[in-house]
């Protein structure tokens, strides 16, 4: 290898990576809109995620469509029957709740940490240099400068994202079961939202602001810094435990819902926790199920129906 070709970068780098290729996803726009900074478009853009996509489902909601009512997965009328709250108080709490997140957000999030400020040929003649030092000649210099765009722009991305993934999916079923099993967390905080026993959209965050900070907000947050997330990624993953949230409060079970297919933990699957059966179960959300599996939470239809028939036939 020629150490010599770009001697600004890292020293002893193999390759000099001067016009480095981007991938498919990637914008070199400073703005990805114009007029509004990554970083205000990040703490921002969940707001209008939540809305739309709750507007979305109320509207089905009000719709009088027979082919939606068989993935429904309570009738309208229990609704208004079982809900403790109305829905303008639900309204003015999930406001509340939004005020604070924002106003976290543009403390806590870094305005500088953007993708099109990072020095993309350094990073990748980094990775380069690591890919040479344990291969060694094994990969030609072309696959080595593809190995290292791989690690760089695909690897590490997704690496980082699932682990956001994973310590918002810890930390909210550990402090969501830990206010169950308290008596005083659940009366103060957390039995605002399971006002919501037949739970929909723009419910998902009906919250004590207490509790809305805790393990909402600050769960996010904490995945953010402890991944070190790009302003762009973060953004990315906000949305989608956004519309995550919205969804499995959203009240229906449909087949075509791209959010419903990703795991197991969908809108069915809270909805049981939301009722009396199942509101020491299915503690995990946002997106896996993988603590409830494992620690022994976890509850399904098929569990709920044939406890039902114990219980029919001990009565018989």
């Amino acid at each position: 290898m020629n150490k010599t070709i770009c001697p600004s970068l890292v020293p002893d780098n193999p390759l000099c990576f001067t016009q480095p290729s981007f991938p498919i996803y990637f914008s070199p726009k400073q703005r990805l809109i114009e007029g509004v900074s990554d970083y205000t478009l990040t703490v921002l853009s969940p707001l209008v995620a939540y809305w739309s996509l709750s507007l979305f489902f109320h509207y089905l909601d009000m719709s009088n469509w027979k082919w939606l009512e068989k993935y429904r997965l309570h009738e309208s009328a229990e609704v208004k029957a079982k809900n403790l709250v109305t829905r303008s108080d639900v309204v003015w709490a999930v406001i509340l709740q939004q005020i604070i997140q924002t106003a976290l957000g543009f403390l806590w999030l870094d305005s500088e940490n953007c993708v099109h400020t990072a020095n993309h040929a350094k990073e990748l003649g980094r990775i380069a240099m690591v890919l040479y030092g344990v291969l060694g000649d094994i990969l030609s210099p072309g696959l080595l400068a593809r190995a290292a765009g791989f690690v760089y722009w695909w690897a590490i991305p997704a690496a980082q994202f699932v682990t956001a993934m994973f310590i918002i999916d810890t930390w909210q079923y550990f402090l969501h079961r830990l206010m169950h099993s308290n008596k005083f967390l659940y009366k103060q905080f957390h039995s605002w939202h399971h006002r919501l026993y037949v739970p929909y959209a723009f419910g998902s965050l009906y919250n004590h602001p207490v509790e809305g900070f805790f393990l909402d907000t600050s769960g996010a947050l904490l995945a953010e810094w402890a991944t070190g997330l790009s302003t762009r990624q973060a953004m990315l993953l906000f949305l989608l435990s956004t519309f995550k949230t919205v969804d499995d409060h959203c009240g229906y079970s449909l087949p075509w819902d791209p959010l419903q297919m990703l795991t197991g933990n969908n809108a069915d699957y809270h909805d049981i926790h939301h009722q009396v059966i199942g509101i020491k179960s299915n503690f995990a959300q946002p997106f896996f199920v993988h603590w409830d599996t494992l620690l022994g939470t976890r509850m399904t239809r098929q569990d709920i129906e044939r406890r039902r028939q114990k219980l029919s036939t001990k009565t018989e």
